[in-house]
């Protein structure tokens, strides 16, 4: 856990103070990126499904056990797959209790059903500015694990928005979701 937060802190911090939006105390910054691709053959027998993407590029991928319903795909289908990113940050008053911790949700298709399902991972956690060096353009924060970390960020104009001693809410969220259509 202490590396992670470690690692997470850095990957968030930088992110947000790189390219979030300003909305108050709070920065935010989302992304998304949908892949497609078409079905172009299915070895049930082996579980293997080969795709070709947008570009004409065909890969073979080996499908897991966990997929149940892999009998409903067929040589046509249109295979969706969306990536999506969420990081938070928030200036908190010190003491306000916070739900920091880790969760991670599963949803499948039903059995019978076409093929999808959703993977969504949320990290939330506290962290004290101990020192911002306006020209340097960066900032030190304590998470809970009492370790500090220095991230540089790329917009130091989000550095006005926190003082020394500030506690900051880091959310950061993603998400990966998965659909099996029949093309129109």
């Amino acid at each position: 856990m202490k590396k992670g937060f470690v690692l997470v802190l850095a990957f968030v911090l930088m992110m947000i103070m790189v390219t979030g939006c300003a909305h108050g105390n709070k920065v935010e910054r989302t992304s998304e990126i949908v892949l497609k691709a078409t079905v172009v053959a299915i070895d049930h027998e082996k579980r293997i499904v080969t795709f070709r993407d947008a570009e004409g590029d065909v890969r073979d991928f080996k499908v897991g056990k966990e997929a149940v319903n892999l009998p409903q795909v067929k040589a046509g289908d249109i295979v969706t797959i969306k990536f999506y990113e969420a990081i938070a940050v928030e200036v908190i008053k010190p003491g306000k209790a916070t739900a920091a911790g880790e969760t991670t949700t599963i949803v499948r298709a039903k059995p019978g059903e076409m093929p999808g399902g959703m993977v969504t991972q949320q990290t939330a956690m506290t962290a004290t500015v101990k020192a911002i060096d306006k020209k340097a353009g960066t900032i030190s924060l304590m998470g809970p694990n009492a370790k500090t970390v220095k991230v540089k960020v790329q917009d130091p104009e989000n550095l006005v928005k926190v003082n020394v001693g500030d506690e900051l809410m880091i959310t950061y969220t993603e998400a990966q979701a998965i659909s099996v259509d029949r093309p129109e």
